[in-house]
Parts: structure tokens; C-alpha cells; sequence
């Protein structure tokens, strides 16, 4: 009687997960590129690489901070992982698992502090808007940041419209010289929808009307401040934001287990030469 063949399977590096996890990557790195370009493009339109100091020269946020920042982590993340993944290289596999586990362990931090310390938080986004209000003509994109936030959440300062009595163009003293003394920002203004062209100049002086006149000018600017309204607008929305999140943090899981796995068929494969 014949003896008995056993076939042992070598072990190898399944090929579904590696370029799975290099496909996600160089999608992920490309993003990141274009908004790290993005970033930089507009610091030279507005003279920052040319003059760094201007950085710290802004009283409040820079958005393109948020394009920088964000595009460098991407391409950073992007980077390790495509290359890791395509010549099997352990060291930026196991980088890319420890920045990624990194990145969602300081969400969840992060998570748990806003709900542990939410009075805190609220005082600190009040005086971080304001701080930005104070800011609001000397960077144009802060401006157009505010403008938007003001228009999409139909609100006006951080706790009202007199918190622009901080910034110096709109505050009401004797001494400020400016056509926008006692008003506020046209983003802080009711749209009429019947009009057609927006006009900029429609809170000129309504801070020195609404002293005067309060309840009749209740229909001309919004009244409620942001942090109330951006309060407000995360419990309406709160399934979705939870959502989005989680969807988040679930891909961030995924895309560890996958590196992971990888590194494990990687070296799995080394141990047997």
C-alpha cells in the first residue's frame, strides 16, 4: 500500500489584502498631496512663505492651517501605507498601524473630554470665536470662515451681536473712526428672499439702533450667538455626526487589522527562508 503524501501550504502574503490596502493608500496620499497643495498655494497668495512671521502675526485661526495640517497627516498616512503595502516593507506598515492607532486613540480622548467637560469646552469656543472676531479684517479667509459660519448657522458673535464690539472696525467707541462703527458683518443680517444682490452694508449702525430700538430691529440681524446655535444644530443632527464618526473610526480599525495582518503574512513568509 502506497504511503501517504502530506502537503504543507507555504505560507505567503495574500495579495487581496495588500493591494486592497494599497489602492485605499495612493487614493488617500493623492487627497492628502492636494490638500497639502492647496495649503501651500494659498500661504504664497498671500505672501506667508515669503514672510513667515506673518504665521504668528494673525490674532485668530488661519484656515489654511486646517488644509495644511490635515493634507500633511493624509500624505504622511497615504505615503506609509501605499509603500508599506506594495514592497512589503514591515517598518512603514507597522508606522503607518502606530500613527493610525495613534491619530484614533486622541479622537477618542478627545471625544470623552468634550462630553466629560462640556462647560469648559463652551467657554473655551466662546473665547476662541471671539478671539476671531477681534481677527476678522486682517486675514480674508478668516473672514469668509466667519461669514459662513454666521450665514449657515443664522447667527451673530459668539454669544451676540455685541461681541463685535471686541473687533476695532465695528466696535461703538467715540474714537473709531470706521462706517462700520456699532454694526456687524452683513453675514450677521436676515436675508430678505426677495432680493437679488446681497447687500454688504445692511448691518452698518444696528448695533446703535438695536440700544435704541430693540424689538424693532429683532427682524433685521440675527440675535442668538454661535456656540448656542452650533449647540443646537449638533443635537439636531446628532444621529449623523455620531455616524459620520463612527464610519470613521471604523475604517481607521479596519485599515490597522488590515497593516496588521500584512505585517504578520510579511514576516510569517521571512520565518520560512
Amino acid at each position: 500500500m502506497p504511503g501517504k503524501h502530506q502537503h504543507f501550504q507555504e505560507p505567503g502574503v495574500g495579495c487581496c489584502g495588500k493591494y486592497f490596502l494599497f489602492g485605499f493608500n495612493i487614493v488617500f496620499w493623492v487627497l492628502g498631496a492636494l490638500f497639502l497643495a492647496i495649503g501651500l498655494w494659498a500661504w504664497g497668495e498671500k505672501g506667508v512663505l515669503s514672510n513667515i512671521s506673518a504665521l504668528t502675526d494673525l490674532g485668530g485661526l488661519d484656515p489654511v492651517w486646517l488644509f495644511v495640517v490635515v493634507g500633511g497627516i493624509m500624505s504622511v498616512l497615504g505615503f506609509a501605507g501605499c509603500i508599506g503595502a506594495l514592497r512589503e516593507n514591515t517598518f512603514l506598515l507597522k508606522f503607518f498601524s502606530v500613527f493610525l492607532g495613534l491619530i484614533f486613540f486622541l479622537e477618542l480622548a478627545t471625544g470623552i473630554l468634550v462630553f466629560v467637560f462640556k462647560d469648559w469646552i463652551r467657554d473655551q469656543l466662546n473665547l476662541f470665536i471671539n478671539n476671531n472676531v477681534k481677527a476678522y479684517r486682517d486675514d480674508i479667509d478668516l473672514q469668509n470662515l466667519i461669514d459662513f459660519a454666521q450665514e449657515y448657522w443664522s447667527c451673530c458673535g459668539a454669544r451676540g451681536p455685541n461681541d463685535w464690539n471686541l473687533n476695532i472696525y465695528f466696535n461703538c467707541t467715540d474714537l473709531n473712526p470706521s462706517r462700520e462703527r456699532c454694526g456687524v458683518p452683513f453675514s450677521c443680517c436676515v436675508r430678505d428672499p426677495a432680493e437679488d444682490v446681497l447687500n454688504t452694508q445692511c448691518g452698518y449702525d444696528v448695533r446703535l439702533k438695536l440700544v435704541r430700538r430693540e424689538l424693532e430691529q429683532q427682524g433685521s440681524i440675527h440675535t442668538k450667538g454661535c456656540v448656542g446655535q452650533f449647540e443646537k444644530w449638533l443635537q439636531d443632527n446628532l444621529v449623523i455626526v455620531a455616524g459620520v464618526f463612527v464610519g470613521i473610526a471604523l475604517l481607521q480599525i479596519f485599515g490597522i487589522c488590515l497593516a496588521q495582518n500584512l505585517v504578520s503574512d510579511i514576516q510569517a513568509v521571512k520565518a520560512n527562508w
